[in-house]
């Protein structure tokens, strides 16, 4: 049976909250690899030995982490296809533009981490591993966006700017995190090298983006107040604000208790919650939706699908 325009429809948001849940699973899982040594436990790729796909043997805890870790990129795959299709279907050429770029985003990832663990596991490969996946979070967030409610057009002038900034400022952070772990203890491999920069360092310069990153959150939310923003704009700001607090209590915590593998994995998992929730505030500066517009908000799971209308990026 064919899917209709109109079933189509109604699995767009479906489809692109499953995009942006697996993609923070993959983020929780790829930390967990590394943080149990189990980067090398299948020491080669795309195969898992110079023999065989998967382990064989006597299967060890590492090898099998390692090897249900690349697992995940099938069910990856699946729901990529599967958001491609909703969205050729829905007759969306925006979606379809966004999906395709999701769907990319997936052997783009493959290639890098087959790249990690032939330079057994190099910290800089590594860092980048993670961005990709941060970066397809934020992919699937404008996907929620765009398929969810009509939008706006983008504005120029006014907070924007500062949205921007904040935005520019939140991507060096995730980045300069990725750098702290580089110089860390946990390589995920017991001879994997080390970036040979000072963690203590590395550490302080990350602090320092990250009062910063603090700084213009604040200032977003309370410029976005203090202009009578959409109080969909309001909230997003108030989320990422939220989102960044929590996170630097774990990562202070984590710091001053010699990064405890429970806790770094707490850390990874808000800094895909940090990619999601500074891309949504972005995205509601950057496309206020008109007053007159009775929407559901793309990052509130239900909601009346009565309310929702298709949506064209303009």
């Amino acid at each position: 049976m064919r899917l209709s325009v109109e079933d189509a429809t109604r699995w767009l948001r479906p489809m692109g909250w499953a995009t942006l849940v697996a993609n923070g699973v993959l983020v929780v899982t790829g930390g967990a690899v590394r943080l149990t040594g189990s980067g090398l436990g299948c020491p080669t790729w795309p195969r898992c030995t110079e023999e065989s796909y998967t382990p064989h043997g006597e299967l060890t805890m590492h090898a099998a982490i390692e090897f249900g870790n690349r697992m995940l990129t099938f069910v990856l795959v699946a729901i990529a296809l599967a958001t491609f299709l909703v969205a050729w279907r829905s007759r969306r050429s925006d979606l379809l533009k966004l999906s395709t770029l999701l769907a990319l985003g997936i052997p783009a990832q493959a290639v890098i981490g087959g790249i990690t663990v032939l330079t057994d596991l190099n910290p800089w490969i590594v860092s980048l591993h993670l961005i990709c996946s941060l970066a397809i979070i934020a992919l699937a967030v404008r996907f929620l966006q765009v398929a969810n409610a009509p939008v706006g057009p983008p504005v120029r002038g006014g907070l924007l700017p500062l949205a921007w900034v904040m935005y520019a400022v939140g991507w060096a952070v995730l980045y300069i995190g990725t750098i702290v772990t580089g110089s860390g203890p946990h390589a995920g491999d017991e001879n994997s090298v080390r970036t040979g920069l000072d963690p203590l360092q590395v550490s302080q310069l990350h602090a320092d983006a990250v009062f910063l990153f603090l700084g213009l959150t604040i200032g977003l939310v309370l410029a976005l107040r203090a202009t009578g923003a959409p109080a969909q704009a309001q909230r997003a700001a108030r989320i990422l604000l939220g989102v960044e607090l929590g996170q630097g209590v774990i990562g202070f915590v984590q710091y001053f208790t010699d990064l405890p593998v429970v806790l770094v994995g707490f850390h990874l998992l808000g800094a895909a919650l940090t990619a999601a929730a500074m891309t949504w505030a972005l995205l509601t500066v950057r496309h206020p939706r008109a007053s007159h517009q009775r929407v559901v908000d793309p990052l509130e799971v239900g909601g009346d699908p009565a309310l929702e209308e298709p949506a064209h990026v303009r």
